[in-house]
């Protein structure tokens, strides 16, 4: 007897389930980066003393070159056009920039309007920028 899960992917048509484990492929390798970045964050933030803003700059340029990485040969692999590695990067590098500006009115809004302590951003960049990203390189960067 096959369980609801496996059910349901039986139902899913063969697109849906493309996007279903890249998905699941994002959220593993996204996990990841993304807990790299919070990690390289905290540890200027916090211990290192830099400012919030700073810590987070030096957090996304890092993620970025990781994620590019993984995203490309992992989470989006056989995904979309390959011809253009130039295009499909700097498209990479443009929606990182998008995460990076979600990411910095997090650190704006929660540390330095609301005076959080510099880890209360961890939160919403694990948790709510993760989603906006997956949507652009899917639709976009990878498409």
């Amino acid at each position: 007897m096959r369980s609801g899960i496996a059910r349901l992917w039986h139902i899913l048509e063969d697109d849906h389930r493309v996007m279903v484990a890249q998905l699941a492929r994002y959220g593993f390798a996204g996990v990841g980066v993304t807990l790299f970045q919070i990690a390289v964050y905290n540890a200027l933030a916090g211990p290192h003393g830099y400012a919030p803003l700073i810590a987070n700059s030096f957090a996304f340029v890092a993620a970025m070159l990781l994620g590019y990485t993984i995203h490309s040969r992992f989470s989006f692999q056989g995904h979309g056009r390959r011809d253009n590695v130039a295009r499909s990067a700097g498209r990479f590098v443009i929606a990182s920039l998008i995460g990076f500006a979600i990411n910095s009115f997090w650190v704006w809004s929660l540390t330095g309007l609301l005076h959080l302590p510099h880890w209360a951003p961890s939160l919403p960049m694990f948790f709510v920028t993760p989603f906006a990203l997956f949507w652009l390189n899917r639709r976009w960067v990878f498409g």
